[in-house]
């Protein structure tokens, strides 16, 4: 299959409609530009984690690590997602630990399990907000990933950029792998790459802390426990070959089986033997419990960024928070 971050036959074939998509996102933009259309604000600090490229670029790990700075910070952040791949009997839907990845989606069972934080899903961010500040203390908002849901008004932009992948072929969707102009990039507060820093950018690496396995959460192995083992790994994100080439970086051999992006994993997708041993990601992870063996092992990693990051990120809040009340106070 010819992929779409490169300039292929497809892609040129669907050039023309990424045209129309095109027109579609300029229009869209200026209706909010000249206040046709308009966006809901919030009395609380709201940060847009997100890309202009479909696919995973590492937002979910990122949106961790910025929630769990924050509370050691002090701050209250909560969380609010589309729940991508999930459909709730109602929105907003409240994520707990426990929650269905069928109806909330991985990666905000993800965000839960990590932070803590509260977290909403639903379509409508502006609702899901909302229900936030109404039902909770939280003093701040990160957004998993809605950099295009205009309608919800920000303070904070963060754009993720899978250094190795980029801009793929430069197309809009449907030939390309663009959400927005590259332009757009100019417009942000923050860009973080991961791998090699982008232009005016801050580098985040994902490192592998460790291995455990999924139906004894506490067995927990170092890289060394699988050498010499032959080992199968799976992956169900928006770029597979993040993960398998992150194992290989590790001197494992594997055999790789991508699945498509939120894929949700049924028992007969692991058909690789009694005595096999499967690695995953996390994300992967949330939608195997319920019928996960000794076979099934989980790879966790954490996102890394370098101390001048998080000193800007917390100086553009606490500017836009102070400029906030200010507001308050004069009106």
């Amino acid at each position: 299959m010819l992929s779409l971050w490169s300039k292929n036959s497809i892609a040129y074939l669907l050039w023309p409609l990424s045209l129309l998509y095109y027109s579609f996102i300029f229009l869209r933009r200026k209706l909010y530009h000249y206040h046709i259309k308009t966006s809901i604000r919030f009395p609380v600090p709201i940060i847009i984690i997100g890309n202009i490229t479909v696919g995973g670029s590492g937002k979910t790990p990122l949106l961790i690590e910025i929630a769990q700075f924050l509370q050691a910070k002090g701050w209250r952040p909560g969380i609010i997602s589309r729940g991508y791949g999930g459909k709730a009997n109602y929105y907003p839907a409240r994520v707990h630990a426990k929650s269905n990845p069928r109806e909330v989606g991985d990666e905000p069972l993800l965000i839960v399990r990590h932070t803590a934080c509260p977290t909403i899903v639903d379509p409508q961010r502006s609702r899901g907000v909302n229900a936030l500040l109404d039902n909770t203390r939280c003093n701040i908002i990160l957004s998993d990933d809605g950099l295009q849901h205009l309608a919800l008004g920000r303070d904070i932009e963060i754009i993720v950029i899978d250094s190795q992948r980029r801009f793929g072929n430069g197309f809009y969707l449907p030939a390309g792998p663009l959400r927005e102009p590259i332009s757009r990039l100019k417009t942000v507060d923050f860009i973080v790459s991961k791998g090699k820093a982008y232009p005016n950018g801050f580098e985040m690496v994902l490192i592998p802390k460790h291995f455990y396995q999924l139906i004894q959460p506490e067995n927990k192995k170092n890289v060394d426990y699988f050498y010499g083992k032959k080992l199968h790994a799976v992956a169900g994100i928006g770029n597979p070959e993040q993960f398998f080439s992150s194992l290989r970086s590790l001197d494992l051999n594997i055999s790789e089986h991508p699945f498509p992006d939120h894929h949700f994993f049924k028992p007969s997708d692991f058909d690789y033997g009694k005595e096999s041993i499967i690695l995953m990601t996390e994300k992967d992870a949330v939608k195997c419990e319920a019928f996960a063996d000794a076979r099934l092992w989980c790879v966790q990693v954490k996102a890394q960024l370098e101390k001048t990051f998080y000193n800007a990120l917390l100086n553009r809040i606490i500017s836009v928070n102070d400029n906030a009340k200010s507001s308050v106070n004069s009106s």
